[in-house]
Order: C-alpha cells, then sequence, then structure tokens
C-alpha cells in the first residue's frame, strides 16, 4: 500500500504539486490533518497545476478531502487518470448539491422545524383517532358477541393497574396530606384562621391535588409498563401473529387496558384522596391541635359534594386519555429497542401532559360549581 504524499516541485515557471501513494480511507489514517495543513499551504502558495498521475487507489474520502483542499472547485490544470478524475468530478458533484441544499437561514430552519413538529403532532392526533374509533367498533362487537369479550384480558388489568397501584397511591397520598397540611398551617397559625385548613385540604385535594397525583402516578406506573408491553410485542412480531390468525389485536389487547383503567381511575382517586385527607388530619392535629372528630364533622360541610362528583370524573377521563396514549405509543413502536425506549419515554411524556390540558379544560368547565358560598 502506497503513503498518500504531496511533493511540490517547479516544471519552468510553473509550479506543481505531484499526488501519490493511496488516497483512501486505510491510506488515510492517521494522516489526514497532516495532508489537510499541506494542501491549505498548497493552496495559499497558488499552486499553478496539480499532477495526480502517480495516485494509485482513491476512493470518497481521498476525492472529498482534495475537493475541501482545493476550497470546493477543481484546479484549472489537473493531471489524472480517467478513473481518478471521474472520482474527482463525483465529489465535486456532491459538494455543489450539498450547497444548493443547506438552509440560507435560520429563520428558515425555524419554520422548517416547526413544520416537521406540526406534522408529527398531526399525524400522533389522526393515529389516536384511529385508535378511538377501532376501539368503539371492538367494544361494539363485544356487546354483540358476550362470548368474545375479553374478560380474562380485563381481569388482568384491572388488578395490575388497580389492586398493585393501591400501596404506592396511598403512601405518596399519605405524604402529600402531611406536607400540605403542614405548610398551611404554618401561614394560617399567624392569621388566627386554623379552622380554615379543613376547607384547604378539602377542597385542594378532592377537587384537584387527588385526581391529578393518581393521573402522574398511574401514567408513569401503569402507562409504561403499557407502552412497554405492547412495544415488546410489537418487536417480537406477536401482534402480526395474532393478525395472521384472525385474532383481532385491539380487541385483546387494547380493549381490556382501557376499559381496566377506566374502572380502576375513579376508584383509585378516591383511595388516595382519603389517604391524603387522613394524612392532612394527621398533620393538622399535631400543628394546630384540631380533633379528628371535628375534622370530619367540619369536611361534608366546607366541601361540596360536588367537587367529589367532579374528581372522580376526572379520575375517568385521565384513565381514558391515559390508556389511549399508551396503547397507540406501544403500538406505534418499530421492531428495534431503540424505538421501545424512545416510544415509552414519548408515552409517559404524552401522557402527563395530555392529563394536565384535560385537568384544565375541567378548571374551566366547572369553575361555578361545586365551590362554598
Amino acid at each position: 500500500m502506497g503513503v498518500p504524499t504531496i511533493a511540490f516541485e517547479m516544471s519552468g515557471p510553473l509550479r506543481i504539486a505531484v499526488l501519490a501513494g493511496d488516497w483512501t480511507l486505510t491510506g488515510l489514517e492517521g494522516r489526514l490533518d497532516a495532508l489537510r495543513a499541506q494542501l491549505a499551504a498548497a493552496e495559499a502558495g497558488e499552486i499553478e497545476s496539480w499532477n495526480l498521475a502517480a495516485v494509485s487507489r482513491l476512493d470518497s474520502l481521498g476525492a472529498s478531502v482534495l475537493w475541501r483542499g482545493w476550497g470546493d472547485r477543481l484546479p484549472e490544470r489537473l493531471e489524472a487518470d480517467p478513473r481518478t478524475r471521474r472520482m474527482l468530478e463525483s465529489a465535486a458533484t456532491l459538494g455543489v448539491r450539498r450547497r444548493a441544499s443547506a438552509p440560507q437561514s435560520r429563520f428558515g430552519d425555524s419554520v422548517v422545524a416547526l413544520g416537521r413538529v406540526g406534522i408529527a403532532l398531526w399525524r400522533q392526533l389522526i393515529g389516536m383517532i384511529a385508535l378511538t374509533g377501532q376501539m368503539l367498533f371492538d367494544l361494539a362487537a363485544a356487546v354483540r358477541r358476550p362470548h368474545d369479550a375479553p374478560l380474562r384480558e380485563l381481569s388482568a388489568n384491572l388488578y395490575k393497574t388497580g389492586v398493585t397501584a393501591l400501596p404506592i397511591t396511598a403512601l405518596v397520598g399519605f405524604l402529600i396530606g402531611v406536607v400540605l397540611s403542614y405548610l398551611s398551617a404554618l401561614q394560617l397559625k399567624t392569621f388566627g384562621a386554623d379552622v380554615f385548613i379543613i376547607n384547604i385540604l378539602g377542597i385542594g385535594i378532592v377537587r384537584e391535588l387527588g385526581p391529578v397525583l393518581v393521573a402522574v402516578l398511574v401514567a408513569g406506573r401503569s402507562g409504561s409498563a403499557m407502552t412497554a408491553q405492547l412495544g415488546v410485542m410489537r418487536v417480537t412480531e406477536e401482534i402480526d401473529a395474532l393478525t395472521t390468525m384472525g385474532v383481532p389485536a385491539t380487541l385483546r389487547l387494547v380493549l381490556p387496558k382501557v376499559l381496566a383503567l377506566l374502572a380502576a381511575m375513579p376508584l383509585l382517586v378516591l383511595w388516595t384522596s382519603s389517604s391524603a385527607l387522613f394524612g392532612g388530619m394527621v398533620a393538622a392535629s399535631i400543628q394546630l391541635d384540631i380533633s379528628y372528630g371535628f375534622f370530619l364533622e367540619t369536611l361534608p360541610r366546607v366541601v361540596p359534594i360536588a367537587n367529589l362528583y367532579i374528581g372522580l370524573g376526572k379520575g375517568l377521563a385521565f384513565g381514558l386519555v391515559i390508556a389511549l396514549v399508551a396503547c397507540h405509543f406501544g403500538l406505534t413502536v418499530k421492531p428495534n429497542t431503540e424505538s421501545l425506549s424512545a416510544n415509552t419515554t414519548r408515552s409517559v411524556v404524552s401522557a402527563i401532559t395530555c392529563v394536565i390540558l384535560v385537568d384544565a379544560v375541567f378548571a374551566i368547565a366547572t369553575r361555578h360549581i361545586g365551590m362554598p358560598t
């Protein structure tokens, strides 16, 4: 293998650069920086002719190095065999295309990036709508033919998303109630309004904090598990196998998950809100010396029952959103592990974002409902 070299000679009044050796990926290894420096010096020294007759081999890397060293142009005087010249002309053509396709401004880059984000969001929305429609068809089919209903899958998903989530939601709810009660007590004690801690805890937890807290926990716990399960089945081609055997994948895989989360979320909201209120009641008893009996007697009077209905309604909506988002991203996983991890992350982030958006809609729609007068 010939070592790539550059030599400078004088042929009468002409200054000539003579190239030799293998200008290939293997030949240029470890010598690329030195050769680029020589090319830059030759360009600065105004070499009038380039002789590539002694170049034994030239690949696309070597042609690209020469093209860039010549300032993105071919020398006027170039001596090379036909194969070498064709390779250099190919590098020149690619360089021209690269310059022509380069963005012209940062504003153009921003517009293109915004367009890509918009197209991606539109595709995700269309996919969600299609999945929802297919799920409704599957639900109608299950109602018409009860023996085909996925009852075992529904029971298993209800256990996974509901029963196994009870300990963590109770613990987190209790601690949040303690923290909220403790921080509120510090301010209320300053103004002598200790009794109003019941109002703060009741409205805040039952109407807002309980449903949102459960939704975030379920999105990170059950939502990611749903996406990962469907994604693994996509990677291992199990979903394709079910389709080949005539088993509707959405009926057996998506519908049970959605129905199970719809049934479990209101119960989890009620469970977590109760745990949070209990934690707040304990903290209020310690900080403000409010008895448990007085707390439980006052709570129904200062928190209208409509707040409980709103909280349960939020649980239903959040459960539907989380399940649909998780299943959508699970079914769109490509058959590789990188797509699986990326879609699982997108599923959790998208589900939490959708939960916040739905909560904002609920807050606007129910702003005059359930508030004490």
